[in-house]
């Protein structure tokens, strides 16, 4: 209510500016009065309906309009004082217009002009500032609201827009435009199984940019310091540009993050992570479905597809078998237990 309230208010203050200018002697004497208030009431109807299309608006790009506006009014200022030495050495007494009219047109125009320069050189360049006043990062070591670089394999992997629609992560989503050109060339790809994963990863980005609840954003611009470089270093460039963290399933990407200090999130490290911890003793039910690499070893699978290795398994393969776990082996690929067997049930 009260937003409407304040368009309401805007409204009738841009219409009574427009009646106000069309009262002008100059203005009311050539007939241009109605244009006036006319193109003030439709460009504040415009602006209303704009403000109520937009439903979802951001707070940098907010933000590089507001500072867009002040510098270009304090810039037009400085035009205005430029000018008036001008007009005052023109001579208009055969001009339909005076100098005073004719200043302020050229004011408005030169103004105008200024404001949607700034205006577009600070929205196009709003991430490599940080000037969001309510907001000031006074350090770069602040938690919780580090942005999320993604690479090509976590998205081929699916796994990442599962973790989030969770609602466990609420940091903003970052799809560099690089790597989303890489994306796109796995998906033409002639071989049909990189042509599938491709086109698997484009379906992942469409289902978190349609989530609404997701701070999904594609990262047009690429840092001088990126060129001629790799896809992978130019993904680590990024993220320590935005002060970001990677988020990957390579493993080689992981281990080359670590060694040029870019902070990295493995996604195979987080689900071996969430996998359930075992404790020596501890009973468990499994189907045996094939044999072990030991002497007599039977293998298992979890759900979540942990590996049991079942002592003197080998001879109830295909069967549902109750075991006691002895110990567990955390490897680079996930979680192995170990057990031995009881009895079949």
């Amino acid at each position: 209510m009260a937003l409407w309230i304040l368009r309401a208010c805007f409204l009738v203050v841009t219409v009574g500016l427009g009646l106000s200018l069309a009262q002008n002697a100059e203005v009311a004497d050539s007939n241009y009065g109605v244009y006036v208030v006319g193109f003030f009431s439709i460009g504040a109807i415009l602006m209303i309906g704009l403000d109520v299309l937009v439903r979802r608006k951001r707070i940098d790009l907010i933000t590089s309009v507001y500072f867009g506006l002040l510098i270009g009014l304090f810039l037009t200022y400085i035009v205005s004082l430029a000018l008036t030495p001008i007009f005052l050495d023109i001579k208009t007494k055969d001009w339909a217009l005076s100098q005073n009219t004719l200043k302020t047109l050229l004011t408005s125009f030169s103004g105008t002009a200024i404001c949607y320069l700034c205006i577009s050189v600070l929205w196009q360049t709003r991430d490599d500032f940080r000037f969001i006043i309510p907001y000031v990062e006074f350090t770069k070591d602040v938690k919780g609201a580090q942005p999320y670089v993604l690479d090509t394999s976590v998205v081929i992997d699916g796994r990442i827009a599962d973790i989030i629609e969770t609602g466990v992560i609420d940091n903003q989503l970052i799809m560099p435009r690089f790597v989303l050109a890489e994306l796109q060339g796995i998906a033409d790809s002639g071989d049909k199984m990189r042509r599938s994963r491709g086109r698997r990863g484009l379906d992942i980005l469409n289902r978190l940019r349609g989530n609404a609840k997701i701070d999904f954003k594609v990262y047009d611009r690429e840092l001088p310091e990126m060129e001629g470089q790799p896809v992978d270093m130019k993904l680590l460039l990024l993220a320590r540009h935005l002060d970001g963290k990677v988020v990957t399933g390579d493993f080689n990407l992981n281990k080359v993050a670590k060694l040029h200090n870019v902070a990295v999130i493995n996604l195979n490290e987080v689900a071996n992570s969430l996998k359930p911890v075992f404790l020596p003793g501890e009973q468990v039910t499994i189907r045996i479905v094939k044999q072990g690499e030991g002497p007599g070893q039977g293998v298992g699978y979890l759900d979540d597809g942990t590996m049991i290795v079942i002592e003197d398994g080998r001879d109830h393969i295909n069967q549902t078998v109750d075991i006691t776990v002895t110990s567990m082996l955390q490897t680079s690929a996930g979680r192995m237990v170990f057990g031995k067997f009881d009895n079949v049930s």
